[in-house]
């Protein structure tokens, strides 16, 4: 055995269908086509969506909704997520880049404090918005609400 007798294994192979050679062939004439039709063409391409000729599945449900362009999005979080954090890195000012780093937004995004939790000490803390139930209780123990 070398190299210019190696064989693929039997069966493992097949010829390929030659289409459009001849009817001799057996794949002459309408070289596996079928008989008239879009798909019979030279340059056929099915649409997307496209679903022959019934009303496609995209234009019979109907339109609900809209987005509102003047949406702003925010990042929420939560008093007791600021406790843990000022806790852990003995902060008595909280800001945006803190945030970033401990991951609980990215640096584009908006900040929103909310009042879920207890917060336990005196704190500065900084952010896009606050809601009442947030400014209250900080302020509520001397600390301060920066808005940016």
């Amino acid at each position: 055995m070398n190299l210019s007798n190696l064989k693929p294994a039997e069966g493992s192979t097949k010829t390929r269908k030659r289409i459009g050679r001849g009817t001799g062939s057996g794949h002459g004439g309408t070289s596996t086509r079928g008989h008239k039709g879009a798909k019979s063409r030279s340059g056929y391409s099915r649409k997307i969506g496209f679903e022959g000729g019934q009303m496609p599945l995209q234009r019979r449900l109907p339109k609900f909704g809209f987005n509102n362009i003047n949406r702003v999005e925010y990042t929420a979080i939560n008093l007791n997520s600021i406790q843990s954090l000022a806790d852990a890195k003995k902060l008595d000012k909280v800001t945006k880049a803190d945030f970033v780093e401990a991951g609980f937004s990215s640096a584009k995004d908006l900040v929103k404090v909310l009042g879920n939790g207890a917060l336990t000490s005196k704190l500065q803390v900084e952010a896009d918005a606050f809601s009442k139930s947030a400014t209250s209780a900080i302020e509520s123990l001397g600390g301060t609400v920066v808005k940016l």
